[in-house]
């Protein structure tokens, strides 16, 4: 069955919206595969709008929803080259977005006159507005505003001015509002606000209550509250005093906590109440001391924890606690009446080596006390070398040359032993800062250089080793014949004697040598 070509516009014929709000016009068809579809206003006005068309229906989003689009929209659908159709909706509009808004001037002091604004925001069309204005039950102005022309959204309001005496506090005034347009479906068409009328005061009275209490211990929770008399009530706002005077702006709260409180915690504490509608202003303060044992805030060496001897070294301490600790800073090596001792600060004029090792600071009052070290390390080039040549300087050919060397530097030294020869410097291994120089010869007679640097500073020593040769096996061989020969010139004779005596003893029986010396001589 083939459907007949019809078409409708959804919502049908008129449609009442806000202004401000999205209204969507949808313009939908049946029996024709592919519509055409055309919006206009009657009058030709601009559409004011988005059209999106889709294939059997197409619709016209006003968002948001203004003055301008207060039209009979015309919805034109075309099927084929002959067959037409359209529809019309009328877009009525209004606006009545809120509840009225009621505004006293000056601040309600009880006595002075007063001038109570009931005003009504955005409200479209205005020439239908109905506005009443009371005290309680009471009728203080009633308003319309039929003779309006105006031709968009706008604020209308109403004013009563009036002295309120005592009983007046604690009313309630209440501003309506109606809106009643015939033949118009919308919701609501009554707005209503009341507010009470409230004797405005203060700030009074204004103090501050510690928990738990001025003088905590280091690491306690501590809770400062701000109370004071106002109405309404006031703007709070916590501060410290800094060392300059100027204030220090900490939180917009009636209540101050610290859950850790720490020794910079402690100071001048203010709390300021402000009441914007009476424009008084009132402050408290307090005084906060926190307590406990010290702690080490800086343990410092300018310029540097490293330095080189000659420097200017100032060695300094300082400590957080109350009471004020006492502060000892000494070098830890020394004894007790010999240390160097400073109430936080040690200067040490051109330093030596003798000053370096480790610090430390000590802080103490009633609650206990703290201690920090800190190392101070006095570089200095090597000193007071000692050099040893063993056996000697003046060696033989083959023997061996030790050469060992001892000083004291910082950082440590490094050695390095060098020959000169011929204009130029050859270096030679070592083993742990010794030198050994093996079966030396001629060779190694000379001059040597022994360099002990470190990173501040170098010394040199000068060593001169002398190597005598040995004796050939020739010159030994004639040493032994001649020691040889004086040994025969001696015996020969000796020899010759005794034979002669020994013939003697054998012709006479007996021999006795001094009898034969005497013989002889």
């Amino acid at each position: 069955v083939v459907k007949a070509f019809e078409m409708e516009i959804i919502p049908a014929n008129r449609i009442v919206a806000q202004i401000g709000e999205t209204l969507i016009l949808t313009c939908n068809t049946t029996g024709c595969a592919s519509p055409r579809f055309s919006w206009r206003t009657q009058m030709d006005n601009p559409l004011g709008g988005t059209v999106n068309n889709h294939r059997t229906y197409s619709t016209l989003t006003m968002n948001p929803v203004s003055i301008v689009n207060s039209h009979d929209y015309l919805c034109t659908v075309f099927c084929g080259e002959k067959e037409k159709k359209e529809k019309s909706i009328k877009v009525e509009l209004y606006s009545f977005p809120s509840d009225p808004i009621i505004e006293i001037h000056p601040s309600l002091v009880a006595g002075e006159p007063i001038t109570v604004v009931c005003k009504i925001p955005d409200v479209y069309p205005s020439d239908h507005l109905e506005l009443l204005l009371k005290k309680e039950e009471h009728v203080l102005r009633e308003a319309n505003f039929y003779a309006d022309d105006s031709t968009n959204t706008e604020t209308k309001n109403v004013t009563y001015s009036f002295n309120p005496t005592a009983e007046d506090i604690g009313k309630e005034i209440t501003c309506v509002a109606k809106l009643p347009i015939a033949n118009m479906d919308f919701e609501p068409k009554e707005r209503v606000t009341s507010q009470k009328l409230n004797t405005n005061f203060g700030p009074q009275n204004t103090i501050i209550t510690v928990y738990p209490g001025n003088s905590p211990m280091e690491g306690d929770s501590l809770k400062l509250i701000c109370m004071t008399e106002s109405n309404p009530p006031p703007q709070v706002v916590w501060g410290k005093y800094l060392a300059n005077k100027s204030i220090q702006h900490l939180i917009e709260n009636h209540v101050l906590s610290i859950p850790h409180a720490h020794f910079t915690d402690s100071g001048l504490y203010i709390c300021e109440v402000v009441n914007l509608v009476t424009n008084k202003t009132e402050n408290a303060t307090v005084d906060i001391v926190i307590q406990g044992a010290p702690k080490i805030a800086e343990l410092s060496i300018e310029p540097s924890t490293r330095v080189q001897e000659g420097e200017n070294v100032s060695i300094q301490c300082s400590a957080e606690s109350n009471p004020p600790p006492k502060i000892i800073l000494r070098r830890k090596s020394d004894s007790a009446d010999m240390g160097l001792y400073g109430d936080g600060r040690i200067l040490l004029p051109s330093v030596t080596f003798l000053n370096g090792g480790d610090y430390e600071c000590v802080a103490e009052n009633k609650f206990g006390k703290s201690k920090s070290e800190i190392t101070l390390n006095v570089e200095f080039p090597p000193k007071n070398i000692t050099v040893l040549v063993y056996p000697s300087e003046n060696v033989k050919e083959g023997e061996n040359v030790t050469i060992t060397c001892s000083t004291y530097s910082n950082p440590p030294s490094q050695m390095v032993l060098k020959k000169l020869h011929q204009g130029k410097e050859i270096i030679l291994p070592s083993v742990n800062g010794t030198f050994i120089l093996y079966n030396v010869t001629k060779n190694d007679t000379g001059r040597y250089l022994l360099d002990v640097f470190n990173e501040v500073g170098s010394s040199i020593k000068v060593i001169e080793i002398s190597v005598v040769g040995r004796l050939e096996k020739t010159d030994q061989m004639i040493l032994l014949v001649i020691a040889f020969s004086s040994v025969a010139a001696i015996a020969v004779p000796v020899v010759a004697v005794l034979i002669y005596v020994s013939r003697k003893a054998k012709i006479n029986g007996s021999y006795s040598l001094v009898k034969a010396l005497r013989l002889k001589v």
